[in-house]
């Protein structure tokens, strides 16, 4: 290649890949105290068995939307479990995942406030699963997670079941891709 038309290419080499509207997680759940931090976590085996599998697929193609897809295999058969988008990562402690994400957050934290807490201002589904523990939801939301603040998928476990209580983190799922 003439040294010209190489300099004159190279800058396009060097540019960053524009980051694509729609992304793909997918990762089985593994124990929180995995020796590789895993991409999925369970926090109650019951429920979301280590091994089960999720797949996020996230569009945000449409500006000011965002829609997002859970599906799943290997849950608990017949259970509901509310799902979020969490600000925080995944890691050993359910917590560390911290709060809904909020499109306008609420400056009164834990938020309870309905004009914060509601489905519009957070991103919220419901995954019912069938009687081998297979089930997919979808949700849409008129606006788009701010880069960096929106790190994680949280399942919680629904009705009482197991022992745990309704609003208590079973599962985890980190997006990197909503990650900034």
């Amino acid at each position: 290649m003439p040294a010209p038309l190489a300099a004159a290419l190279l800058p396009l080499a060097l540019l960053t890949p524009a980051a694509s509207p729609v992304s793909v997680v997918e990762a089985a759940f593994d124990p929180p105290t995995a020796f590789v931090p895993p991409a999925a976590v369970s926090y109650a085996n019951d429920l979301v068995p280590y091994g089960s599998h999720a797949r996020i697929v996230t569009d945000r193609s449409v500006p000011g939307r965002t829609a997002l897809t859970l599906t799943a295999t290997g849950l608990a058969p017949d259970h509901e479990f509310p799902v979020h988008l969490h600000t925080g990562g995944c890691g050993a402690d359910p917590a560390s995942s911290g709060p809904h994400y909020q499109d306008r957050i609420d400056p009164v934290q834990p938020s309870t406030d309905p004009a914060y807490a509601n489905e519009r201002n957070e991103l919220r589904l419901v995954l019912r699963t069938d009687g081998r523990g297979a089930g997919s939801a979808t949700t849409t939301v008129a606006w788009q997670p701010r880069p960096g603040e929106a790190r994680s998928l949280v399942l919680h476990a629904g009705s009482p079941a197991g022992g745990h209580a309704a609003a208590d983190r079973v599962g985890c799922v980190k997006l990197d891709e909503l990650d900034g």
